[in-house]
């Protein structure tokens, strides 16, 4: 590290990616003036695992970790200071020297569906082709209209787009948080409603993991944190903990503060093919980490149970 880099955030490459390494970049540099000036924070990009294999789904090369761990081995080697994510993208479990203390404050959870023909599932006639990467987001359009087709549809907002206007699917889903930070809502043809697609865990949150010993990172980054933001991913990442879930397994989990300060954790288990669907919710009295935490777990496990060993790999 040079004299005038005082810390440097890792990420990966994608338009949407650096978009979040830089609203850390000028938050943390708002808030701290050592880090104001000109050089002080560095952004080092990395290519994952993720990033180059675009031609298969991701629950055939590995699942989880696909875009985090080469970030993390950067992290760990000391090679940066912190790694920006998605935190949709992050497993449960945390390679061993590594924390994840700041939360920011959670974009919008909804999925977008995005059309050039159409303005809804409703519209689309039967055979109709939805591109989409999630496996959620296929079984649960499945579940709901099984006369679609869905195939696998991997790349960045920009790639996805494209194939789109080539006409190799009638629709995708992307992230409204993603179209929100790349400043690009207008491509959404609509947002998904939560109660007719139950969003992915931790989606619209973006989360920093710094090396655990590294406490003057962990006291910049801390200024950012979002404590009712990290309660509700809490819950849901302990849902799908108990789930043992990753990119094979179609689960959902959404939970959500009401007006009393109460919270409501909702979690879905749907079969790949869409043929059946598992749901269960929660009511938190008074959330905090710990409660959150174990009415996720409760609630995982619950369905772990009713679904049974084959559920989600049948």
């Amino acid at each position: 590290m040079t004299d005038t880099v005082k810390l440097r955030i890792g990420t990966r490459g994608s338009p949407l990616a650096l978009a979040q390494a830089h609203e850390v970049r000028d938050k943390l540099a708002a808030a701290h003036p050592e880090l104001a000036g000109e050089g002080a924070i560095a952004i080092t990009v990395i290519t994952t695992t993720g990033d180059k294999i675009l031609d298969r789904a991701l629950s055939e090369i590995g699942g989880k970790g696909l875009f985090t761990k080469e970030i993390d081995d950067a992290l760990l080697g000391g090679d940066i200071d912190l790694a920006v994510h998605s935190m949709k993208d992050v497993p449960t479990v945390l390679p061993d020297g590594m924390i994840l203390p700041t939360i920011l404050p959670r974009e919008d959870v909804r999925d977008a569906f995005i059309s050039l023909k159409y303005k809804s599932f409703a519209e689309m006639p039967a055979g109709s082709v939805i591109g989409s990467a999630s496996l959620r987001r296929q079984a649960m359009i499945l579940n709901k209209y099984p006369d679609l087709k869905v195939i696998t549809f991997r790349g960045n907002v920009q790639s996805r787009l494209r194939k789109l206007a080539e006409e190799q699917v009638d629709a995708t889903l992307l992230a409204m948080a993603g179209l929100n930070r790349l400043g690009q809502p207008e491509i959404a043809t609509a947002p998904i409603a939560e109660d007719d697609m139950l969003p992915a865990v931790a989606q619209g949150a973006i989360g920093i993991t710094i090396r655990s010993d590294d406490t003057q990172t962990k006291d910049w980054i801390s200024t950012l944190h979002c404590t009712t933001s990290a309660i509700r991913v809490a819950a849901e990442r302990a849902a799908l903990f108990a789930l043992d879930g990753s990119c094979r397994t179609p689960i959902a989990a959404l939970a959500q503060y009401n007006d009393d300060g109460s919270m409501r954790l909702r979690v879905s288990i749907v079969r790949p093919d869409g043929s059946e669907r598992l749901d269960t919710e929660r009511h938190i009295a008074k959330p905090d980490m710990a409660t959150a935490s174990a009415a996720g777990t409760d609630a995982g496990q619950e369905l772990k149970k009713r679904g049974g060993p084959d559920f989600i790999s049948a």
